[in-house]
């Protein structure tokens, strides 16, 4: 009865506006700390302390971050495409927030629990590139130019690799829809995860996914040694900020669809009393920290790829990979080995 009154007229409006509050607030602040997290877990590796100048220990550092570049001038250049200059990050940052109304947090606990829900992200998730593309190229900056080049290059290669991964997870679950997707892990503890018939699916599309969001060792859109700051070179201030918080949104969004599709969702890796009573939330947040603490371990570990290397890796290795085991899931399916892959 109540479900049915908050679905109905103005109501259905508002209980929206209000799910998408809940979502994005905390997004934006885990965004906000994540670039703190980041340079705290990376100074330890390196054993250096890390920012811990303002507030304890440097807990206000992203609120000083947040103001410094809200202060700070939008400098256009000269002979830039004004209006896609100041629209580029924009395209960034919107499909960043967008993807987010199909991810369930629970059972049925989503802004929109889509029948299609992982074809939507897929497709949403896709156009965060032309925000690159449109600020190399309406920068009028050669750097720009060939950042945003490269990062079209490497989001087809990464793409088509990070498809065909899904695709084995559809095998199993028969469903697009992430909520079936989880439930589909249910039952068996970690065994039951996904990640254990489909290992080689997993490390293909968490690591396609460190590609996607121009993350280190695959920074090579924006990579400093080579073309400066790439595709942004020229912003500044907020235009740069948009960049920034779609990036961090990003792996952030990849790490939850990732725990998901592969790692059981809000399940507990074990089916006992003593770990059941704890909320799914807190096991699904949990194991997104896990794989954000594996982003930031990455960047402080591996120096960045070649620009060869990194397309050598999408189109020769990952995406044959993936063709081979979708042919390894399919005949194991058509076996007796379909009960213990189900």
């Amino acid at each position: 009865m109540m479900q049915d009154f908050f679905h109905t007229g103005w109501w259905a409006v508002l209980w929206s506006i209000i799910k998408i509050v809940i979502v994005v607030v905390p997004l934006l602040l885990g965004v906000a700390y994540l670039t703190l997290a980041e340079r705290k877990v990376i100074g330890y590796m390196q054993v250096r302390l890390g920012p811990n100048r303002v507030g304890f220990r440097g807990s206000l550092q992203p609120i000083a971050d947040a103001l410094k570049l809200m202060f700070k001038e939008v400098i256009i250049p000269t002979n830039a495409n004004r209006f896609l200059f100041l629209a580029a990050p924009v395209l960034a940052f919107v499909p960043a927030l967008l993807v987010w109304a199909a991810v369930p947090f629970g059972p049925d606990v989503a802004i929109s629990n889509m029948n299609a829900g992982l074809l939507y992200v897929l497709a949403i998730a896709g156009l965060g590139v032309y925000g690159i593309i449109v600020a190399g190229w309406a920068s009028n900056s050669k750097y720009a130019f060939l950042g945003a080049m490269r990062a079209a290059a490497q989001l087809v290669a990464y793409e088509i690799a990070m498809g065909f991964a899904l695709v084995g997870v559809l095998m199993l679950a028969q469903t697009l829809n992430l909520s079936k997707i989880v439930e589909a892990q249910a039952g068996g503890g970690f065994w039951s995860w996904y990640w254990l018939p489909l290992f080689p699916f997993f490390l293909v599309y968490f690591i396609s996914g460190v590609a996607e969001t121009n993350r280190a060792p695959f920074d090579v859109a924006e990579g400093e040694s080579e073309i400066v700051a790439g595709f942004h070179v020229e912003y500044s201030g907020m235009a740069f900020a948009l960049f920034f918080l779609a990036e961090y949104a990003n792996m952030i969004f990849v790490s939850l669809l990732t725990t998901v599709l592969f790692l059981g969702g809000w399940y507990a890796p074990i089916n006992t009393p003593l770990l059941t009573w704890i909320p799914g939330l807190v096991w699904l947040l949990l194991k997104t920290a896990f794989l954000l603490y594996v982003f930031l371990w990455i960047r402080a570990t591996f120096p960045r790829y070649r620009y060869d290397q990194i397309m050598r890796l999408g189109w020769k290795v990952f995406i044959p990979v993936t063709i081979a085991w979708i042919v390894v899931v399919g005949i194991a399916l058509e076996t007796p080995m379909r009960a213990l892959l189900r």
